[in-house]
């Protein structure tokens, strides 16, 4: 073990550094700007073609999304780092509950969705079906099939349980997210003596909790993105979802700890051995998600069933093609083949870079899982006004809730002084055990 006196101490002050506020407020100019942007396009999108402010909503759901992911998926980091222990979570656990507590803003967003299901859910407004078909965007045949499937699926895809389960769930992430946030305060101000029970306490909440995350997580994937599609089946649906928040709740970690790094306390205790650490689990998630994608992938198209593979003819046909070949380079092979190198991972400004752009292609593939399950889009790529509200609303909707998490991150101390990592995370890098 290394000499104690050669070990780094911490700083008196362990708040947020002052750039934080730097942050915020751009994240709010961001926003304003780019809904001022979003609002225009929805106003050119229905001069064009009478489709703007319906994929203002389409695009309102993609950024529900993805500030879901942020919010909900680093509960999940949160929880999974509390009972797998290491290093890495006296680093991230502060910013995890940052963005596990910027909930009630994503319930905010989710708020305009369950006023608009008639607007965007074939099961909750059949005139979407028969307009369709009076545009001659579907056949006869896929009006009875998804009459059969609205019907076979009604006692669950329904306005009202739409609701109550949305509104169930958020409850459940919100008492996860209140446990876990008010006891992580209590152990900090409790005796380091303590430490094992607290340990033990967070280990048993948060291994059911992991396990109820999923449920809760696969029903909202479910209700809010998969049933825009009522024909559509998959037994890994929410998988998918659950791995891809692990991929964007990491990518997006990194960035926060790294830039925190500018100043202390996270300049002190961010050492390039858990920078490397998290580099590699980020790679782990990477490639789960196109293990679970591909296989996906292949099991549907290898069963040939015509009421499967529709859903991915609709994402392949009609220029879809290009946004799928780009949608593997952007959210797989690019972040697989950068996460291999050894060097990118060890050097702050790089993975940055990297994880930076997986949150881009996050947002690229959300929007290739949503925009085709309207069926003036399915099979059917073109350019709008309206087709640019996803390059703008979710923006300004991700902004508004960066601005959120950089008030919530501020309000507590960024590191857990009585963690039994501190003083292993304080020895100089060339220490071991």
């Amino acid at each position: 073990m290394a000499h104690g006196t050669h070990a780094k101490t911490l700083p008196a002050d362990l708040s947020a550094p002052a750039f934080v506020d730097a942050w915020q407020r751009r994240a709010l100019i961001i926003g304003a700007v780019f809904s001022i942007i979003a609002v225009v396009l929805a106003f050119l999108g229905q001069a064009q073609d009478g489709l703007g402010w319906m994929h203002f909503l389409r695009a309102w759901l993609h950024g529900l999304m993805m500030t879901f992911g942020f919010a909900v998926g680093g509960l999940a980091v949160l929880m999974l780092q509390y009972c797998s222990g290491g290093k890495w979570g006296l680093l991230l656990r502060r910013p995890l509950e940052a963005m596990s507590r910027t909930l009630p803003l994503v319930f905010l967003y989710w708020i305009p969705l369950a006023f608009t299901q008639g607007k965007l859910f074939m099961w909750a407004n059949h005139g979407i079906v028969d307009q369709d078909f009076s545009l001659g965007l579907i056949t006869r045949e896929q009006v009875e099939a998804i009459d059969h499937c609205i019907a076979w699926k009604h006692a669950m895809l329904n306005p009202t349980m739409f609701v109550v389960v949305s509104v169930l769930c958020f409850l459940i992430w919100g008492w996860y997210t209140w446990r876990l946030t008010s006891l992580g305060l209590k152990r900090d101000s409790d005796s380091p003596a303590n430490t094992p029970w607290w340990i033990k306490k967070m280990e048993n909440i948060s291994g059911p909790g992991l396990v109820v995350y999923s449920l809760t997580m696969t029903a909202a994937a479910i209700y809010w993105v998969m049933s825009l599609d009522v024909t559509w089946y998959s037994s890994v649906y929410g998988l998918l979802y659950l791995v891809g928040q692990g991929y964007l709740v990491l990518a997006f970690s990194i960035i926060i700890a790294i830039r925190l790094a500018q100043g202390e306390p996270f300049k002190t205790i961010l050492r390039q051995t858990e920078q490397h650490d998290l580099g590699k689990m980020t790679f782990a998630f990477v490639m789960l998600n196109i293990y679970l994608a591909f296989a996906q992938f292949l099991i549907i198209w290898s069963g040939n069933l015509p009421e499967e593979i529709n859903w991915y003819l609709d994402r392949i046909h009609g220029h879809w093609g290009v946004i799928i070949t780009l949608d593997f380079l952007f959210h797989w092979l690019i972040p697989f083949t950068l996460l291999l190198s050894r060097d990118i991972k060890r050097n702050k400004k790089r993975l940055v870079r990297v994880c930076q752009w997986m949150i881009f292609a996050r947002a690229f593939d959300l929007f290739w899982l949503i925009e085709p399950n309207f069926k003036d889009a399915a099979r059917n790529l073109h350019f709008s006004w309206g087709i640019l509200e996803y390059a703008a609303l979710p923006v300004a909707m991700i902004a508004f809730w960066f601005a959120f998490f950089c008030n919530r991150l501020k309000t507590r101390p960024l590191v857990q002084i009585n963690d039994p990592h501190t003083a292993e995370i304080l020895e100089p890098e060339h220490a071991t055990a």
